[in-house]
């Protein structure tokens, strides 16, 4: 229990820092979809599902690496020297490749007019691939105050400067057409102040971790690197595959949705912005990644590991059933953030994305078996099939459905890692996970969000969808207290209210 209550700390900081840092962000959505026309809103969609892809080439799996060797007899200064001297060469390169052919990578991405977008989106990427160890290093050495600090300064710069572009800028170029301010208003700039803002907030990052950074020396271990590659590579082939299912759909919908390219770029602005509304349970399963790679490794030098484990996914499915229900017991609140009424229309894929979402944190949860074992090529093997399913659906059905497709092919997707996670991994790194609770929490959430849907169904009245939201959502806090209590009394902080 004392390494849960750890789990739960560490994941509590890396988790306050990511929701409040991503809940800042999300108060853009409504901004943007106020400020933005939706294909403008679609043409940044498409950029910023593309970022993630490029990410995964400039890390190729370092800091899942330098975890694992960390905690292996090398010394972590060797350690992160190498990886970080490895990066740093190879963000260089690949920085300039990007730079060097902009102009067809900015026809794929649709923004032929502005293939400024490439460049500056390439210094994102580079500046983010260069914090990627010493952000990992915070962690590792379990600081957690100073890695949320530097992730919410970053996206409060980034909220500033969107805000001053979109709001404050046009004004002072009206009035102050000489003025040197009015002389960075573009009115035909469209997306392009969303990226500039990126680009300062992965600057503001890279300033503020120099310390770590800084601390590199130029020791280079040619034998290590060589192991930390073999490792690292299926860890790169996988993360591919991850991005393909995670934000990829969104390039993909702007290349094959019907229409010409304006109506693509229409149904890629939708679609992001309904995605959005998922963002609850992507955001806690991105903060208890955070906080339990670091953990899991550490954890398995335990004799009772397994059980641990199995325990932590109890927890796990609690949060994400409850998420769930947060937003689809309430989602005529939610959807008001999409100030655009006519992405509304798209709303019928959130349901779906939350399950797949859902899916997904069970994946994460799942895939230890794979790092603990050194048998990273099985969850390259996974991903991979993954990613195939996601572009088999997506190339057949995106033409006839559009963003629908979309949707399913993500639930697809992730339900099939799961399943075949579970399956293999029980074969391998046996872990006593209770299928019985699992499926008992699941359902009755299922149970709970046909009763809301009968309701609204049949009734238009907001103020009864919010009264048999708010009983229902009551209703499974009394389900899950008396299934649970006893194991929830043990959790930190929490624990002491359900005594």
């Amino acid at each position: 229990m004392a390494s849960i209550k750890k789990l739960a700390g560490q994941t509590a900081w890396y988790g306050i820092s990511s929701i409040f840092a991503r809940l800042l962000n999300y108060l853009l959505t409504p901004y943007l979809t106020a400020y933005l026309a939706t294909a403008d809103y679609g043409e940044m969609s498409m950029l910023y599902a593309a970022i993630p892809f490029m990410n995964v080439l400039f890390t190729y799996g370092m800091e899942t690496t330098f975890f694992r060797f960390s905690n292996k007899d090398e010394n972590e200064k060797h350690v992160f020297n190498t990886g970080s001297l490895s990066m740093l060469f190879s963000t260089l390169l690949f920085t300039a490749l990007i730079i060097l052919f902009r102009d067809p990578i900015a026809v794929l991405l649709r923004v032929r007019e502005h293939p400024q977008f490439i460049t500056w989106s390439a210094w994102i990427i580079a500046l983010d691939a260069l914090t990627t160890l010493p952000f990992a290093k915070l962690r590792l050495d379990s600081r957690p105050r100073k890695y949320a600090f530097i992730r919410v300064a970053g996206i409060v710069l980034n909220i500033a400067i969107v805000v001053f572009c979109y709001s404050i800028l046009p004004g002072i170029a009206h009035s102050h057409p000489d003025s040197f301010i009015a002389r960075w208003y573009d009115p035909n700039m469209g997306t392009g102040y969303v990226i500039i803002a990126g680009v300062a907030m992965s600057a503001l990052s890279f300033l503020l971790l120099l310390p770590e950074f800084l601390s590199i020396r130029f020791e280079w271990n040619n034998k290590l690197w060589k192991e930390m590659i073999l490792y690292a590579l299926p860890i790169m082939v996988f993360g591919f595959g991850g991005v393909v299912n995670e934000t990829f759909d969104r390039v993909m919908l702007g290349w094959w949705a019907p229409g010409d390219l304006h109506a693509q770029k229409v149904q890629v602005g939708i679609y992001g912005a309904c995605y959005k509304l998922s963002i609850l349970i992507s955001l806690f399963v991105q903060a208890f990644r955070l906080g339990a790679e670091p953990f899991f490794f550490k954890e398995a030098k335990e004799g009772d590991a397994r059980n641990t484990y199995a325990r932590v996914m109890n927890y796990f499915v609690i949060v994400i059933c409850s998420m769930f229900l947060f937003v689809m017991l309430y989602i005529d609140i939610w959807r008001e953030f999409i100030r655009n009424r006519h992405m509304w229309e798209g709303l019928k894929v959130v349901p779906i994305l939350l399950i797949a979402n859902m899916c997904l944190g069970v994946y994460y949860n799942l895939s230890i078996w794979y790092k603990l074992s050194n048998n990273t090529s099985a969850g390259a093997i996974i991903t991979i099939i993954g990613a195939i399913i996601t572009i088999i659906i997506n190339y057949i059905f995106i033409p006839q459905y559009g963003y629908m497709a979309c949707a399913w092919a993500t639930l697809a997707c992730y339900g099939s890692m799961m399943l075949i996670s579970y399956l293999w991994g029980q074969r391998v790194y046996r872990v006593p996970y209770n299928l019985r609770k699992v499926f008992y929490f699941f359902t009755v959430m299922l149970a709970f969000y046909a009763l809301q849907s009968i309701v609204v169904y049949y009734t238009q009245n907001l103020w009864i969808h919010r009264l048999t939201g708010t009983i229902l959502m009551v209703a499974y806090a009394g389900f899950v207290l008396r299934t649970e209590g006893k194991e929830l009394k043990g959790l930190p902080v929490i624990g002491k209210y359900f005594s």
